[in-house]
């Protein structure tokens, strides 16, 4: 898969996401846009940052790689702020949800935190 630039909406966002474009939702991401990401093993003392588009890139194509199902929830967009929320399910049946938000900056993602919550 290749990385695509390209300027955030809500359809493309939700696109990617759904049909596991790791590439697109990569270039969603500014050049050097960071994400931080709080989950029970990275609590908020201690989060785990990613720092520019070739880890996030990387990030992401582990994430979309892995098989499990991903369903938007929520999608809102506002000037330089975006949010969204995003319910996963594994084979398994074991279901995640992530909520993030985001600022923008010229059209992509320039910093993000992301909450996420597995089932016990």
């Amino acid at each position: 898969m290749s990385m695509t630039h390209t300027t955030i909406d809500g359809a493309k966002l939700r696109r990617a996401v759904e049909q596991r474009d790791a590439g697109t939702l990569a270039g969603l991401y500014a050049d050097d846009a960071t994400i931080e990401i709080v989950d029970a093993g990275a609590p908020p003392s201690s989060p785990r940052r990613l720092s520019g588009r070739n880890e996030i890139d990387a990030h992401l194509r582990d994430v979309y790689g892995r098989d499990m199902r991903h369903q938007v929830d929520v999608v809102a967009l506002s000037g330089d702020a975006l949010g969204y929320t995003v319910r996963c399910a594994y084979p398994d049946g074991t279901k995640v949800v992530c909520s993030a938000l985001g600022e923008l900056r010229d059209g992509r993602i320039a910093r993000e935190v992301v909450l996420q919550v597995w089932d016990a």
